[in-house]
């Protein structure tokens, strides 16, 4: 299924065809296309070049893998995305490695990293699908991380398959138009809140 932004400026073909579904089809992520996933959140840029993130992986050619990934998702979200056949935890240390010290862009720089997959992703034609909403404290006990270390969030990563797959409601969400606040919400100039002159 395709769900290409709404807009009528002249985004990249990549950036415009991401989207986030939660229909994935029955088919599996070559394992070559997984390193690439992973070679381009390498090549992401972070502060003092630290490279904070680090990922789990599971794949459903590991059931047992797959299935604990799948545990630590809450019900809603292991509705749909534990029929992805690839799962991720996306963690992040809190501290840089040379000193200790707290790293405040920690997380800004695993969504860095998170944006490079995504769209080394897209241009593979695999969908993936971020969330928030994980059991914290089962995934940290499950792979033994330590307590340094935050998990922000998981991702579903596969092909995306047709909205039929979902129940009804999901099935709904995933036909409806893809919105954005406009850039006038978003992008100030000259004070806070005053919208830049678009051209």
């Amino acid at each position: 299924m395709e769900n290409p932004a709404n807009t009528e400026l002249k985004l990249l073909d990549l950036l415009r065809s991401r989207y986030s579904p939660r229909a994935f089809a029955d088919r599996p992520v070559d394992a070559g296309d997984l390193d690439l996933l992973f070679e381009a959140a390498r090549w992401a840029p972070s502060c003092f070049n630290e490279q904070p993130w680090r990922f789990v992986v599971a794949t459903r050619e590991d059931p047992e893998a797959h299935a604990t990934m799948s545990a630590g998702l809450v019900e809603s979200n292991r509705l749909w995305a534990s029929k992805a056949p690839v799962l991720l935890l996306c963690t992040t240390s809190s501290t840089f490695a040379k000193n200790g010290k707290q790293n405040a862009l920690a997380e800004h720089d695993l969504g860095l990293a998170m944006g490079n997959l995504t769209a080394q992703a897209t241009a593979l034609g695999l969908s993936l699908h971020m969330m928030a909403g994980i059991n914290r404290d089962l995934l940290r006990e499950s792979y033994g991380i330590p307590e340094d270390v935050a998990i922000v969030c998981a991702a579903a990563v596969g092909y995306a398959g047709p909205a039929e797959l979902l129940p009804e409601a999901l099935a709904d969400r995933e036909r409806a138009p893809r919105l954005r606040k406009p850039q006038a919400e978003l992008v100030f100039s000259g004070r806070w809140g005053t919208p830049r002159s678009a051209s």
